[in-house]
This record gives structure tokens, C-alpha cells and sequence, in this order.
């Protein structure tokens, strides 16, 4: 059926039964209903900056599920503003091969990349944080839980070297002594080019369980552990709630830890991983230059890039980045406060995707809403991909809650519409336009 056909159907006209995911893309999800409901196609319009206006075809379903424990085991790690693994999955199954490059130029806590090596693809990452290295490279190498348990059993946790009394309001005094003597142990390996990937899993571990709310964490109870409040905001918690920290066995929490992010590791997805690891690349810095990745060299992007100023990352991952010996005031961290800023970087990332993409590879960058629906990202993203050679393809908008359309922008998803994700696809042509 022809494309723009499909495009002009309403909501409750005739839809074909989703055959198996062939054809291009906007064909794909022209048919989809493998939740019930048909696609809503509908046209975005966006102003490019030299000031002609494209409209881009867009496409309104629930594309994949919400359940929370609809994706392996291995994503289990948290990470403010990450996206659900079904997200990436969804484009790497309809838009590569396997063997293929997927690429993440904002990889946060690594769930393209982790996603694309057990689907059989090859991950390239990078994120300005080292943080992000830190939480991705264990988890395409995943240890036995045996070798875990013995290192564990190796460190002194007795030796903690510093003890910083601030962090007294989220650890049990013992508890801090142990943290820091998994601390020193961790950069001395580190020191000494000894670090290996055990020792990589257990500090991926450790950054994950360090504050919390509930007893599978370090800490006494606070905010969820994607984002660590301050020592001042801390003791406001501990003083409203009436608790002091309570004492935590670290090497318990890890083991456990462990053992539930290993459930879905089995023999299949080790070997996926092994196959993924040797080739992939992880890069710490900027994304807007990236030599190491060759040009033509990526089928694939997936990616959500920071959303202006919503998230404050630096103050999220302080104690994180006091763990692995970090400054967070060294880290260059991306978080422009005015669309036009915020462009001007995402213009500059784009650049170099185009040169990282094969001819006729796509990228899918996740945006949103923010400032209570008054800036919309997906609009402002378009120019910034097209100044770059690069063609929008769709707008696609994952609605899974809501049932009322507002217009061609989403769905009214209460007041804000931040629950949706909003997906804009791009595709490097097969002919440059300066060939």
C-alpha cells in the first residue's frame, strides 16, 4: 500500500494485521496494532533555519509495552532519565542487522548498548560522563556470581583509608567504614592497571546500591537512587522521618544484587554479550567529536539527549562520582538552559552522526516535552538534524496511557505530557547532496 495513502487514513478506518517488522519503517508502523489499537498517522510541521517549513509524517500508537519487567534482567541499574529497554529494541529489530553498529552518542547508563549486544549487534557508546563506562562495560562482560563472591571475600573491609563524617547522614558508621574500604581497594586495582572485570562489576554494583529506599541499599532511607540528595537535604529527611542510618552488610548487598541482575544471564546471552564486547567501543567525552569511530561505520543511533535544564545530572551523581574518585565540577556536562543553546549543541552532534552513519542508516533520537509542554523538542530537533544533511523521516509518539489526541504534537497526557515518548527518526541518504 502506498505510503501516503496510509497517511491520509482516520483513527478507526481500515488497518492491515501487523505482518512480521519489513518494508520501510513508516510503513511498519502505519500497520501496527500488536496492542489492540491502530496507529494514528497524522503530519508534523517544523521550521528548519533557513526558514522553510518540512512536514514530517507522524505516527501515534502504543509501540511497546510498559511493563517494567518486560526486558532482561541486566537493564536493572538505575539512572536519572534513562529510557525503557524496549525503546531501543524496538528500532535496532526494524532497522539493523545483526552484526550491524548501533551507537548511543548520550549512552547514560548504557541501555542502547546493552540492549544491542544481546540482540546480536555491535555497541558503540560515549557520554561526557565517566560515570557511564563505569555502569555499561561490566554488563557486556558479566562475571560468574562464584568470582564475585571470592573477590568480595579477598578485600579488607577494614581498611577504609578516609572517613568522611558528612556522609554519616545516609551510612551507619560501619557501614561508611566498608564503603570506603571497597573504595580504596577499587582505585588501587584501579591505580595499578589491575581492575579487572570483576572488580568492574562490583564497583558497577556498589554505585547502584550506595543511596536509596528501601534495605537493598547502603543507605538509610532517601530519594531513589537515581539521584542523590545533598548531606542538607538529607538530614531534612532524616529529621522528618524520625530514623538514623541503619547497619548495612555491603558484601551481602552486592552478592544479592548480583545474583537478581544475573537472572536472565543465561548461556545465550552470555555468548551474545562475549560476541558484542571484543568489538565495542566506549568512549568518555564529548559527542560532538568522536575520531574513533569510523566514518560510515554505524547502521544505527539511538539515543535521548539532555532535555535542556529538566535534569540537574551533576547533583544526582555526586556521591556516585565520590565513590570512583571524581570531581563532578570537572565533568563538562551538556545542560543548556535556552532552546537556541541547546540547539546549537544538538546541531553540532548531528554533524558528526552524519559522518559516523552508513548511506541510508537511521538515527532515533528520544526527546520531550519540558517547561510544562510550552517547548516541544521534537520540533526543535528536526532543523538540527536537517542542517546536517541528515532526512526526518517520522515523528513517532509512544502513547501508552492516554486515549485522547490533543493535535499533531501528541497526546494530552495530563498537564505536562512528559510520560509519552516522542521519537524523531532520521535517515543518512544513500547519495550525499555534495557528491
Amino acid at each position: 500500500m502506498d505510503t501516503q495513502a496510509m497517511l491520509e487514513f482516520e483513527p478507526g478506518s481500515a488497518v492491515l494485521e501487523e505482518p512480521p517488522p519489513e518494508g520501510p519503517l513508516l510503513e511498519q508502523l502505519a500497520r501496527f496494532r500488536e496492542f489492540g489499537a491502530a496507529t494514528r498517522l497524522t503530519r508534523t510541521q517544523a521550521r528548519l533555519f533557513s526558514g522553510e517549513i518540512v512536514s514530517v509524517p507522524a505516527c501515534v500508537n502504543e509501540f511497546w509495552t510498559s511493563k517494567q519487567r518486560a526486558a532482561s534482567s541486566l537493564h536493572e541499574v538505575s539512572y536519572r532519565a534513562c529510557f525503557k529497554p524496549q525503546l531501543p529494541r524496538f528500532f535496532i529489530q526494524r532497522l539493523t542487522a545483526p552484526g550491524e553498529v548501533v551507537y548511543d552518542p548520550f549512552m547514560g547508563r548504557g541501555t542502547t548498548l546493552i540492549e544491542a549486544a544481546l540482540l546480536g549487534r555491535i555497541p558503540f557508546g560515549c557520554d561526557i560522563s565517566p560515570l557511564s563506562v563505569c555502569l555499561t562495560r561490566p554488563r557486556l562482560d558479566p562475571p560468574a556470581p562464584g568470582d564475585v563472591q571470592a573477590r568480595l571475600a579477598e578485600i579488607d573491609w577494614g581498611d577504609g583509608g578516609e572517613f568522611p563524617e558528612d556522609l554519616l547522614v545516609f551510612y551507619h558508621p560501619g557501614t561508611l567504614r566498608e564503603i570506603c574500604a571497597l573504595k580504596k581497594h577499587l582505585l588501587r586495582r584501579k591505580a595499578r592497571a589491575r581492575l579487572d572485570a570483576v572488580d568492574g562489576w562490583i564497583e558497577m554494583v556498589a554505585l547502584n546500591r550506595l543511596t536509596g529506599h528501601s534495605p537493598g541499599f547502603f543507605s538509610v532511607y532517601t530519594m531513589p537512587p537515581n539521584q542523590a540528595v545533598s548531606v542538607q537535604s538529607q538530614r531534612k529527611i532524616n529529621a522528618r522521618r524520625g530514623q538514623t542510618p541503619p547497619r548495612r552488610d555491603v558484601a551481602a548487598i552486592i552478592r544479592k544484587k548480583t545474583s537478581q541482575l544475573l537472572g536472565d544471564c543465561g548461556g545465550k546471552e552470555r555468548q551474545a554479550l562475549a560476541a558484542a564486547a571484543g568489538p565495542a567501543i566506549l568512549l568518555t567525552g564529548p559527542s560532538d567529536a568522536t575520531p574513533e569511530i569510523g566514518g560510515g561505520s554505524v547502521s544505527l543511533v539511538v539515543t535521548s539527549p539532555p532535555f535542556l535544564d529538566v535534569v540537574d545530572y551533576a547533583g544526582d551523581n555526586w556521591l556516585r562520582c565520590w565513590f570512583i574518585g571524581v570531581d563532578p565540577a570537572a565533568v563538562a556536562l551538556t545542560v543548556p538552559k535556552k532552546l537556541e543553546e541547546w540547539q546549537v549543541v544538538m546541531s553540532a552532534v548531528f554533524v558528526e552522526l552524519f559522518r559516523v552513519l552508513r548511506p541510508g542508516g537511521h538515527a532515533a533520537f528520544e526527546v520531550g516535552e519540558v517547561r510544562g509542554g510550552k517547548i516541544k523538542l521534537e520540533e526543535a530537533v528536526i532543523p538540527c538534524g536537517a542542517r546536517a544533511g541528515l532526512e526526518p523521516v517520522l515523528v513517532l509518539i509512544n502513547d501508552q496511557k492516554f486515549t485522547k489526541t490533543a493535535n499533531c504534537w501528541g497526546v494530552d497526557n495530563n498537564d505536562k505530557g512528559t510520560n509519552t515518548n516522542r521519537v524523531v527518526v532520521f535517515r543518512k541518504p544513500l547519495i550525499s547532496s555534495s557528491s
